[in-house]
């Protein structure tokens, strides 16, 4: 008997992704973006901080070889403006600068320069650019990487401040020179991230560095004179980061750019990431940061650990 073998042909439904259910996934994916993005940002900003660490490590360890080499002298912030011009011109190493500031010296001292071409001229002190190595730059903001509105400030009121008293070569320099033996190094700052003159302004005045480094007549920009850092309490009777200026709206302090968190180098050559108050500043409201609160201490840049008053500036 012939048996007729039928075929079933088995139908198979295809599956697919209703709107509802598409609209689900997108949602959760947003979602978890929404997570991972600040996570990641968070992690990036991390990481820049501890290479700006690092680079701020480094710079300390020149710090000390410069001491080490110069008869225990520290690095002043800058140099006097001399009469006689020769005076005004420093060799580097890799050649001569006029009125280098202390990065620059420190720099010559460990053997990563500042400056691929040192220059002589007086025009040019202004208009420097650090072009040499990268650990002179803060990575938040490498292109602050002019000689007076710049990313990190030095202690110059009590660490060297060769300028000199009453504005006149005859009166002497304000505090220089300075021993470096004689200070407390585990406890004393050397240089920090900083903010330059806009600090004692509220935060939403600030404006941006000017890394060409014209001069903000309002002192408004972030950056402005950044190569010098004013102690958390000054006086009516002391030098200020920006000699024209002496006056308390116009004072330099640490910049918070790391996660709200500023770092800051010590003499004995370690850095702490810590906030504007644990180094001894008030901070307004507003942001901005006051010279003159009796509730500020010095304590941590004297050099002594007791909060004592800058040097003072005329005699």
């Amino acid at each position: 008997m012939d048996r007729t073998i039928g075929i079933t042909r088995i139908s198979q439904k295809r599956y697919a992704f209703t709107l509802i259910e598409l609209l689900v996934v997108i949602a959760i994916i947003a979602v978890l973006i929404g997570i991972l993005l600040p996570a990641l940002a968070g992690a990036k900003q991390t990481a820049t901080s501890l290479i700006c660490s690092t680079h701020m490590r480094q710079i300390a360890t020149g710090w000390q070889l410069y001491a080490d080499t110069n008869r225990d002298i520290s690095v002043p912030a800058q140099p006097g403006r001399y009469t006689d011009e020769s005076r005004n011109v420093y060799s580097l190493g890799n050649g001569s600068q006029y009125r280098p500031r202390w990065f620059a010296v420190i720099g010559a001292a460990a053997g990563f320069d500042a400056f691929t071409n040192p220059s002589i001229e007086q025009a040019d002190e202004h208009t420097r650019t650090v072009d040499g190595s990268e650990i002179f730059l803060c990575p938040t903001v490498p292109e602050w990487n002019n000689t007076r509105n710049y990313a990190y400030g030095y202690n110059h009121l009590f660490l060297g401040n060769a300028r000199f008293i009453n504005d006149a070569e005859s009166g002497g320099l304000i505090n220089f020179p300075v021993r470096a033996s004689s200070i407390n190094a585990s406890s004393t700052v050397m240089f920090a991230d900083s903010m330059g003159t806009a600090a004692g302004k509220a935060e939403t005045l600030r404006t941006q560095n000017r890394n060409d480094g014209s001069r903000d007549a309002n002192l408004y920009a972030m950056g402005g004179h950044g190569y010098a850092l004013d102690p958390p309490l000054m006086s009516d009777n002391t030098d200020y980061a920006d000699r024209r200026n002496r006056f308390p709206e116009h004072r330099s302090a640490p910049d918070a750019r790391h996660r709200e968190k500023t770092n800051a180098a010590f003499c004995d050559g370690h850095v702490e990431t810590t906030s504007l108050e644990d180094l001894g500043y008030i901070v307004n409201t507003d942001g901005s940061v006051p010279a003159l609160d009796e509730n500020a201490t010095n304590a941590k840049f004297s050099g002594s650990h007791i909060n004592e008053r800058p040097p003072r500036l005329n005699r």
